[in-house]
């Protein structure tokens, strides 16, 4: 498993990186009010505003892009039944040179804001806004 997303029970979004150190706690994260930010080892980056996840959700947020996948040095495993969707990725595709995992949240019938090299693309279709997953290569 190379990276997780989760909707809190009061409607925040994460994206969570599993990492051989624990302790950096590498994630991105979309609060209620609207502030987004990485985390990592520890601090705070990239911290910016969106709009509010409360009341009518318009458009197109990024929420995060990480690149830099090593899930098998790292151990984590995936157990489909704890996730309401998964989305498998070929091999090839995500390395630790190689590729991106790209999390939107969209309007439902929104296209997220292009990006390079998409080879691969979900929508879960579960909450509002929609969460859309890509995969863009390194080519």
């Amino acid at each position: 498993m190379t990276v997780w997303i989760r909707r809190s029970p009061k409607g925040e979004f994460f994206v969570m990186k599993p990492s051989g150190k624990p302790e950096w706690d590498t994630h991105a994260s979309y609060h209620l009010d609207g502030r987004k930010h990485l985390k990592g080892d520890g601090r705070k980056f990239a911290a910016r505003r969106g709009q509010p996840l409360t009341g009518a959700f318009r458009g197109t947020e990024p929420l995060c892009a990480f690149g830099g996948h090593s899930p098998k040095s790292v151990g984590a495993v995936c157990d489909p039944k704890a996730f309401s969707g998964v989305m498998e990725v070929p091999p090839g595709l995500l390395g630790p040179a190689d590729g991106q995992v790209i999390v939107d949240l969209v309007e439902p019938n929104c296209d997220p804001l292009p990006w390079l090299n998409v080879v691969r693309q979900e929508i879960f279709k579960d909450v509002v806004p929609w969460v859309v997953i890509r995969i863009a290569s390194s080519a």
